[in-house]
């Protein structure tokens, strides 16, 4: 299994996020802010150039006002088969 951020499952977060933030009318400035993180830092994650740890992710949404465990599972449905990844 890839860990890499240009791995298609993370790219789908990335842009789940960057959607995410967008839905909820924040730039990534204002984002930063309700994270408490530089914009620069926001900025890297949604292209690519850093981790998202778990965490941050929920922190992300919360920030968004979305429930994490929401997008979780719609980023989820939207993947393809994880490869027997499933019932582990």
């Amino acid at each position: 299994m890839s860990v890499s951020v240009h791995n298609s499952r993370y790219q789908a977060v990335r842009s789940a996020l960057v959607a995410l933030r967008k839905k909820a009318g924040l730039s990534q400035a204002q984002l930063a802010e309700r994270l408490e993180v530089g914009q620069s830092y926001v900025s890297k994650i949604e292209r690519g150039e850093a981790y998202v740890d778990v965490m941050l992710f929920i922190d992300w949404c919360l920030a968004c006002g979305a429930k994490p465990g929401t997008v979780l599972n719609r980023m989820l449905a939207a993947l393809p088969d994880q490869a027997g990844l499933t019932g582990r």
